[in-house]
């Protein structure tokens, strides 16, 4: 499988909004969160390390625990966006190294 990051990203956000748009997702923030954590995860676990998932995977973890930390801790989304940007920056910054292929090997798929 090529490169499933983007395509389960767009699952997971667009269900989640469906969902909460038809009043069938519960008011409760921390299943938002779980979603987003387990997005990321599912990235990592279906496209294994690879430039693109060291970047989404994580990035959607972060997503969902900001949420959490939000919902919560009432942290505001005035700190939380900046450190968002810092880690996001920082994620692709960690993807440009060589020591991080550019896809699985072929024996992996």
């Amino acid at each position: 499988m090529k490169d499933a990051s983007l395509p389960v990203t767009l699952i997971a956000v667009g269900l989640g909004w469906l969902l909460w748009q038809f009043r069938l997702f519960p008011d409760v923030d921390w299943i938002i969160s779980l979603g987003f954590i387990a997005a990321g995860v599912a990235v990592l676990v279906i496209d294994g390390i690879n430039k693109n998932s060291v970047v989404v995977g994580p990035f959607l973890i972060a997503i969902g625990i900001a949420w959490l930390l939000h919902d919560r801790y009432d942290t505001q989304w005035r700190f939380i966006v900046p450190v968002m940007l810092v880690l996001l920056g920082t994620l692709m910054l960690v993807a440009r190294s060589p020591k991080v292929p550019e896809r699985r090997p072929a024996a992996d798929r």
